[in-house]
């Protein structure tokens, strides 16, 4: 597929994903750095060194910030949100597209603040797209053109892999999966180092076998052609050690159900965000 990159980019918040983006695109170089205004009321000093380092505009003066830009992509907190909209839709152009990455805010809430016809993209990415391992979630308005549609997986591509989906309604659910998701991963490096700690290894050896474990099946279950419950079986031996654990992490009030409640909460949330 061929891909059109944006002349102009606005980019509306550069914390955690905003700033995860724009490293991306910068390291694929899909798109000048001459190209790219930043926005951010208080940037990072790793953000102002970024932009003081590559050229690109941090916080310019009014005349200084392009109006009608191909793409302005907004990365704010969701709670922040309609304090940004309105600044946001004085540089919208006929041609201008916004991709959001807020969570929780519905494209309907979006299209209510900027115009019911404006070419609106929602979407969400996840933490590893700062080493370009991201996993973007994506939903494109009933105005986005082809060349339109087609600039913003290309954006979210520099950091991952993206997915479409059919339904706004999946974004929240995307989000408490994929969008959390990470947390739950870094918080089972956690627990099983401190119960490799508690079973007598020493604290530092018992966080570096786990971290390589969880990084290594990571890789393995990525690149497998076999699914993660065939590669489970395969690992487990009956009547060995693993068979003896999984009975416990399978077993009622094991992993499974608390996984399904913890989801199930950060689902909600995410719905609750949207009616900020």
């Amino acid at each position: 597929m061929t891909h059109k990159t944006p002349r102009r980019l606005v980019l509306f918040g550069a914390g955690k994903m905003g700033g995860a983006l724009l490293k991306g695109w910068l390291e694929t170089n899909i798109i000048e750095p001459r190209d790219i205004v930043v926005m951010d009321p208080q940037p990072s000093s790793e953000i102002t060194a970024l932009c003081a380092a590559r050229g690109l505009a941090l916080n310019p003066e009014q005349d200084g910030v392009p109006l009608a830009p191909e793409v302005v992509v907004l990365a704010v907190k969701p709670q922040i949100v309609d304090q940004v909209l309105p600044g946001l839709r004085a540089l919208l152009g006929p041609e201008t597209v916004c991709l959001s990455i807020a969570a929780g805010i519905s494209l309907e809430h979006l299209a209510a603040q900027l115009g019911e016809h404006t070419p609106l993209v929602r979407a969400m990415p996840n933490l590893p797209a700062s080493i370009g391992k991201g996993a973007s979630a994506v939903v494109f308005g009933g105005h986005v053109g082809r060349i339109q549609k087609d600039l913003c997986t290309k954006l979210l591509e520099s950091v991952g892999d993206v997915f479409e989906l059919e339904r706004e309604s999946w974004m929240d659910a995307v989000t408490a999966v994929s969008g959390s998701g990470p947390a739950y991963v870094f918080l089972l490096i956690e627990c099983l180092a401190a119960a490799g700690s508690a079973a007598g290894l020493p604290e530092y050896l018992a966080e570096k076998l786990a971290l390589a474990t969880v990084a290594g099946a990571g890789d393995l279950a990525g690149q497998s052609d076999l699914s993660p419950t065939d590669l489970r079986t395969n690992v487990t031996s009956p009547g060995g050690t693993t068979a003896a654990a999984l009975e416990v992490l399978m077993g009622e009030g094991g992993l499974s159900p608390l996984l399904r409640k913890a989801v199930q909460a950060a689902t909600t949330r995410s719905k609750e965000l949207g009616g900020c």
